[in-house]
């Protein structure tokens, strides 16, 4: 695996390509991330290292949280924490800072965040089932119909699809382009929407290209 970074979704944009054409983008206000700590075979069974990201008042902190992240002194309160797992770890430091350098435009990249919560959805909205018939005598007008047998096997099996919550979940959308990287303002222009509103966490790594044999 590769080293990412972690970002605030600001919003969707657009901007104009050389040939004019307007690129639909989404901005993100990503690190810059401190390493606040190396693990190794040795201590913790793999290599990975871990960044920390948002930066809050320590009060807002627990007891451990602040503990864990006083072993390095430079690095302030930090709200959010995520590892990415490494092959090796030797070029990565404590402390030092993980920025929106390690990408470049036309690079292609994942990203993994929350969706947004719909709340508990029917059937029509969450699965994309067909309406009933709107006549006054039919009683089917947004029901799901039948579920389930009835004497065998007398259950619904798992994995129907039913009304239940809908959203809020974890999400990865894959292979998305930069399109502008801005280094003084920690600015990453990505070209696509991204999951999550604006405000939301996200992890930002670079997308895995396999090759055709």
């Amino acid at each position: 695996m590769t080293v990412g970074i972690l970002g605030t979704k600001l919003g969707m944009t657009q901007i104009f390509d050389e040939a004019g054409k307007a690129v639909p983008i989404t901005v993100v206000q990503a690190g810059p991330c401190p390493i606040t700590q190396i693990k190794t075979p040795a201590t913790d069974g793999y290599t990975a290292i871990q960044v920390a990201f948002g930066e809050v008042r320590e009060k807002t902190l627990s007891r451990p949280e602040r503990g864990h992240l006083s072993k390095h002194s430079q690095t302030p309160p930090m709200r959010h924490l995520r590892e990415y797992r490494l092959d090796d770890t030797s070029p990565y430091q404590l402390g030092q800072a993980i920025t929106v350098d390690i990408f470049s435009p036309g690079q292609l990249v994942d990203v993994r965040g929350t969706s947004i919560g719909r709340g508990f959805a029917g059937y029509q909205k969450r699965h994309n089932f067909k309406r009933g018939p709107m006549a006054h005598g039919s009683k089917n007008h947004r029901l799901p119909g039948s579920t389930g047998a009835g004497t065998t096997p007398g259950r619904v099996f798992p994995g129907k699809r039913m009304a239940g919550r809908m959203g809020n979940a974890t999400v990865t959308i894959r292979k998305l382009q930069v399109v502008r990287v801005d280094s003084e303002r920690n600015l990453i222009l990505i070209k696509g929407a991204l999951p999550g509103k604006p405000g939301a966490l996200v992890s930002i790594t670079p997308a895995k290209v396999v090759g055709h044999k």
